[in-house]
C-alpha cells in the first residue's frame, strides 16, 4: 500500500474549528464523522441560507414583472446589470474564491495563522485597488460595452442601459471584496453568514430601489400601458431608480460579512503588495481560473448577444434563468462551498482515497437534489412561471415565452450545478490548466449551438407577438448542452489524474435517482392535466392549485420512490436532518 493510501488520523472539519466546544460537540466527537458528512453537514449550513437568498431573488424578480414586464425597460437593466454581474463572476466569486481558499488553507497548514492573515489584508487591498481601476474603465465605456454584448438594441434602448451601466458598474468592486469575505469565512468554518449575504442584498436592493423608483419617477410609470414601445421619461427614471438599488444592495452584501471577518480574527492592514509570494500564487491560480470556473457566465453573455434583436427575448431568458438558478444554489453552490475547503485540506495532505470518497459523494448529493428538480421544471414550467410572474405587466405570452426558456435551461441543470463542484476540485490539486481549456472550448461550442439552435427554433411558434418563434428557447437549450459537455470533459479528466472516481457508484446512484425523477414527472404531468382541465381560470388560488398540488405529489413520489430504490445519499440526508433536530 503506497503512502498516499494509508488511512490517517482524521482532520479536523472547518465546521469543528468554528464551533466552540458544547455538549452536542462532545457527543459529535464520540462519533467520527467522514469526510462526507462534514460535507453534507455544513452544505445543510449553507442551503438553508442560500434558501431564503434564492426565494428572495425570486420575490425580487417578481417585483420586476410586476412594474416592468419583459420589455424596453426590463431588457435595458438585464444587459446593463449583466455587464458587471459577468466581469464579478469573472474577477470574484468564482475564480477569487477559488483561488484564494486555497491558498489560504495552504498557508494555515505551512505558515500559520498570521502569515494567512496578512494574506487576507494583501489579497483585499489589492483586489480594492485593481477592481476600481477596472470600474473606472467600465463607466467610461459602457456604451461600447453595450453595444457589443447587444448590437440589436435600438438606439434609445442602447443609451438607457448605458445610463443603467454606469450606475452599477461600482457593483463589481462591492461583489468582489464580498467574495474575498467569503472565503476567509468559509476556510474559518463560517458558511451561514456569508451564505445569508445575498439574502440581504435581495432585501436591500429590492426595497431602496423601489423607494427610489417611485420618487425619482413620482409613481408616473405605473400607468404606462405599452412595455414594448419606448417608454416616457418616468418610466426610465424609474428603472434607474432600481439600478442605484442594485448598487445599494452590493454595499450591504459586503458591509453585513465585516463583523464576523473581525470575529474570526482579520484586522485590516493598510499594506499593499503584487509581488508577494502568496498573492502571486492567488493571482497565478486566478489567472486560469477566471475562464474556468466563469464558463457558464461567459456563455450566458453570448447569449445576451444572439437574443438582442429579439424584443423581451433578455426579459424571458433573465426570468428563466432565475428560476433555474433556485435548485443550482441550493445544491450546488451550498454543496460546492461546503466541500472546497475539505478537497483543499485533503489534496494538500496527499489523501488521495478520501479527496476522491469526498467528491464523488459531493457529486451524488448534487444529483440527488438537481435532477428531480430538472425534471419538475421541464414538466410544471408553465404552471411555476403563471404563479410566479404573471401579475401586472407580465402577459400570459411572456408566461409561455418564459416557461419554454426554462425547460431549455432545465436539460443542462444538473451539468450547471456539478460543475461548481468538480471544477473547484481541480484548483484544490493546483490544476487551474484543465478547467480553462475545457471552459475555452465549451465557449466556442455555446457560440456555435446558440447560432444554430436559434435559426432552427425560431421557425416555430412564429405570431404577431412573437416574430422570431422560439429563437430564444434554442439558446437556453445550447447552453445547456454546452453544461453538460463541460461537465462531462471534467469528470474524464479528473478520473484520469486520480486514476478514478469512483464511477460505478456515481453510475449507480444517478440512474436510480433519474428513475425516480421520471417517474415523478409522470406524476407532476397527470395532476397538472387533471387540474388544469377541471379548474383552470385566471385567478390566483388557481394557478397555486395548478402549480403546488403537482410539486407536493411529485415531491412525495420522488422520496417513496428513491427511498424503495435504496439511494444512499436521501438516507444520510434524512439521517443528518434528524440528528439536527434530536439535537
Amino acid at each position: 500500500m503506497s503512502e498516499i493510501e494509508k488511512d490517517p488520523p482524521e482532520i479536523i472539519s472547518p465546521e469543528d474549528l468554528a464551533e466552540p466546544a458544547d455538549p452536542a460537540t462532545v457527543i459529535a466527537a464520540e462519533e467520527p464523522v467522514s469526510k462526507q458528512q462534514s460535507v453534507a453537514r455544513s452544505a445543510g449550513i449553507v442551503s438553508i441560507a442560500v434558501m431564503f437568498s434564492r426565494l428572495l431573488g425570486l420575490i425580487r424578480e417578481q417585483v420586476f414583472a410586476y412594474f416592468f414586464g419583459a420589455g424596453f425597460l426590463y431588457d435595458a437593466y438585464v444587459v446593463a446589470f449583466r455587464i458587471p454581474n459577468v466581469l464579478r463572476d469573472l474577477f470574484a466569486e468564482g475564480a477569487l474564491s477559488a483561488a484564494f481558499v486555497k491558498v489560504f488553507t495552504d498557508y494555515q497548514i505551512e505558515k500559520g495563522e498570521k502569515a494567512a492573515w496578512h494574506l487576507a489584508g494583501l489579497v483585499i487591498n489589492g483586489l480594492a485597488v485593481i477592481m476600481s481601476v477596472i470600474c473606472i474603465v467600465g463607466i467610461v465605456f459602457s456604451r461600447q460595452f453595450v453595444d457589443l454584448v447587444a448590437d440589436g438594441f435600438s438606439p434609445e434602448k442602447a443609451a438607457l442601459a448605458t445610463t443603467l451601466t454606469q450606475i452599477m458598474f461600482p457593483f463589481i468592486l462591492l461583489v468582489a471584496l464580498a467574495a474575498v469575505a467569503m472565503g476567509v469565512l468559509n476556510t474559518k468554518g463560517v458558511f451561514g453568514i456569508p451564505a445569508s449575504a445575498s439574502t440581504v442584498f435581495n432585501i436591500v436592493s429590492m426595497i431602496i430601489g423601489l423607494c427610489l423608483a417611485y420618487w425619482l419617477s413620482g409613481g408616473g410609470w405605473l400607468g404606462t400601458p405599452d412595455a414594448s414601445g419606448i417608454p416616457g421619461t418616468s418610466a426610465q427614471w424609474a428603472i434607474i431608480g432600481m439600478a442605484i438599488g442594485t448598487l445599494i444592495g452590493g454595499a450591504s452584501q459586503f458591509l453585513m460579512q465585516v463583523p464576523s471577518l473581525f470575529k474570526v480574527g482579520f484586522r485590516f492592514l493598510p499594506v499593499l503588495s503584487f509581488t508577494d509570494e502568496g498573492v502571486k500564487r492567488v493571482m497565478s491560480l486566478m489567472a486560469p481560473a477566471i475562464i474556468g470556473t466563469s464558463a457558464v457566465q461567459i456563455n450566458v453573455l453570448i447569449n445576451t448577444y444572439f437574443v438582442s434583436g429579439i424584443d423581451g427575448a433578455q426579459g424571458w431568458l433573465s426570468y428563466s434563468f432565475r428560476l433555474m438558478q433556485f435548485p443550482i444554489g441550493l445544491f450546488g453552490v451550498a454543496v460546492g462551498t461546503a466541500a472546497i475547503p475539505v478537497l483543499s485540506r485533503l489534496a494538500k495532505e496527499g489523501k488521495t482515497v478520501e479527496f476522491r470518497d469526498t467528491l464523488s459523494s459531493s457529486m451524488n448529493l448534487v444529483f440527488l437534489m438537481t435532477i428531480p428538480a430538472a425534471c419538475g421544471l421541464i414538466v410544471l414550467g408553465e404552471p411555476i412561471v403563471r404563479l410566479i410572474y404573471e401579475h401586472g405587466k407580465f402577459t400570459s405570452t411572456a408566461t409561455d415565452m418564459t416557461s419554454l426558456a426554462l425547460a431549455g435551461y432545465s436539460v443542462g441543470l444538473a451539468g450547471y450545478a456539478a460543475i461548481k463542484v468538480i471544477s473547484p476540485a481541480f484548483y484544490a490539486m493546483n490544476d487551474a490548466k484543465t478547467p480553462m481549456i475545457i471552459a475555452l472550448a465549451s465557449i466556442v461550442v455555446n457560440a456555435l449551438g446558440s447560432y444554430f439552435f436559434r435559426e432552427w427554433l425560431s421557425h416555430y411558434g412564429v405570431t404577431p407577438e412573437t416574430p422570431s418563434g422560439y429563437g430564444h428557447v434554442g439558446v437556453a437549450l445550447a447552453t445547456s448542452c454546452v453544461a453538460l459537455i463541460n461537465f462531462a470533459a471534467l469528470i474524464w479528466f479528473m478520473r484520469r489524474k486520480i486514476r478514478r472516481l469512483n464511477g460505478r457508484v456515481i453510475a449507480a446512484a444517478f440512474f436510480k435517482v433519474l428513475a425516480a425523477a421520471l417517474l415523478m414527472s409522470a406524476v407532476c404531468y397527470a395532476s397538472y392535466y387533471l387540474l388544469h382541465t377541471q379548474i383552470g381560470g385566471t385567478r390566483l388560488v388557481n394557478h397555486a392549485v395548478e402549480a403546488l398540488v403537482p410539486i407536493v405529489l411529485g415531491g412525495a413520489t420522488f422520496m417513496i420512490a428513491a427511498k424503495m430504490l435504496r439511494v444512499k445519499e436521501l438516507e444520510q440526508a434524512i439521517s443528518t436532518i434528524r440528528r439536527k433536530f434530536t439535537r
